[in-house]
């Protein structure tokens, strides 16, 4: 069982295998020795296990410096006093790469409801476990409708889907206990990568695909890989791989939770003819926004669907048909899609209010009404520079200031945007 849930979680966000990280800090130890290392791949199991709860003293320099941070944020004790062999002061640690890796308190709340490591060599693993883990997913897919992607729940994701791997390869589970697991696993590491893709972090988010992908096929869960097809459409758009999007898109559509259940085929067919609007595919775009529509209605909303699901009620149905509508040009049924999602959000999906209101601000700007499309943009900001925005959602208001610098470059809301959003944009991604 994973003991040391922070060296689990930055490693995972490194995407560093025990291997890997092994051979990383061998490397380090020669540049400060003159001499290769000898950590091995069993020396850092035994890290990660809690096995083993002080690292020597040149291992913790190297662990130090591969993190940019002291080794008890790591969930390493205390270097002894006295070593004669103590270890340098880590450098200060950058900030970007402080962004990179999670915070030492996203770890510790993954390790709350983490179950310490058990005293037989081969302990039993059984559904309960199983829930424990369904149970700490549902908490993450609520604080990412709320907060949306953070550096912060994306490692406490990964350090949880780290878990469920963990319970794979040292407990003793039926078949039908390993799938769960595997699916778990693959469920966590979706969640990883929507939390890359929100902040518009391609090259992380794909390590996280690829992941996700190969421990989706190994659970045999239709509704988890349907999830990923989705995340992949989007995430393909970021990296401009239009066709890849396209492709994943229809992949989505035509898996067997879309044949079996309406409600999969609605979110399915959504992102469809998103994917087609931006394509310049107009009629293809709103053909199967009308068959996303008929597929919610016919759906059964009171069936027992994975917690992801919850999120898709009419109001994201309109969020996406305003999508579709902005990316064929009807500006002004986007905004009528977009006051209706707004409408209709749910209060904790404050990550979408904001999301969206960014587009309606888009929408009427579009429209030539500046005046509104200003006041709408200016609801969006932070309440100061120190808070966030999404890295889509920052990305939006900077197309907003560039496509209003153009539409009315003299006008004095125009003016008085551009020094609000200077005053607020050092707080997004």
């Amino acid at each position: 069982m994973t003991g040391n849930v922070l060296l689990a979680a930055r490693m995972a966000a490194a995407g560093l295998q025990q291997q890997e990280l092994a051979d990383a800090l061998n490397r380090r130890i020669e540049e400060f020795t003159g001499r290769l290392g000898t950590v091995s791949d069993r020396q850092v199991r035994n890290w990660l296990t809690g096995k083993t709860r002080s690292p020597r003293a040149r291992q913790r320099r190297a662990l130090e410096e591969e993190f940019g941070c002291p080794a008890e944020e790591l969930g390493f004790a205390p270097s002894a006093s006295g070593s004669t062999d103590q270890a340098q002061p880590a450098p200060p640690e950058d900030p970007v790469r402080r962004r990179t890796f999670a915070s030492t308190a996203a770890a510790l709340a993954a390790a709350a409801v983490l179950p310490p490591a058990p005293a037989t060599a081969a302990p039993r693993v059984g559904m309960t476990d199983a829930d424990r883990l369904e149970t700490a997913f549902a908490q993450l897919v609520a604080a990412d409708n709320q907060y949306g992607g953070t550096i912060s729940l994306e490692t406490r994701a990964l350090a949880f889907a780290h878990h469920a791997m963990e319970l794979q390869s040292v407990g003793q589970a039926t078949q039908r206990v390993r799938a769960r697991l595997y699916y778990l696993a693959a469920a966590f590491t979706g969640t990883a990568l929507w939390s890359a893709v929100d902040a518009h972090q391609p090259e992380r988010a794909q390590r996280h695909l690829d992941r996700a992908m190969t421990l989706a096929g190994l659970s045999g869960n239709p509704e988890v890989t349907l999830r990923l097809w989705g995340h992949a459409a989007v995430l393909a758009t970021q990296q401009q791989h239009h066709q890849h999007a396209l492709a994943a898109a229809l992949a989505g559509r035509a898996s067997a939770a879309c044949r079996r259940d309406p409600l999969y085929r609605f979110l399915a067919s959504a992102r469809l003819a998103g994917i087609q609007a931006g394509l310049g595919e107009q009629l293809a775009a709103l053909r199967t926004l009308e068959h996303a529509t008929d597929a919610f209605d016919r759906a059964d909303h009171s069936a027992p669907r994975p917690a992801w699901m919850g999120f898709y009620d009419r109001s994201e149905l309109d969020g996406l048909g305003a999508l579709v509508m902005a990316r064929i040009g009807e500006h002004d049924k986007s905004e009528a899609y977009l006051h209706r999602t707004l409408s209709r959000l749910r209060p904790e999906y404050t990550r979408n209010r904001i999301y969206y209101s960014a587009h309606l601000a888009l929408a009427q700007l579009r429209q030539d009404d500046v005046e509104q499309a200003c006041l709408t943009a200016a609801s969006v900001l932070p309440a100061s520079s120190g808070d966030s925005l999404t890295g889509r959602t920052g990305r939006l208001l900077d197309t907003f200031t560039r496509e209003l610098s153009t539409t009315a470059p003299r006008a004095r809301f125009t003016i008085e945007w551009t020094d609000q959003y200077a005053s607020r944009q050092g707080g997004h991604p």
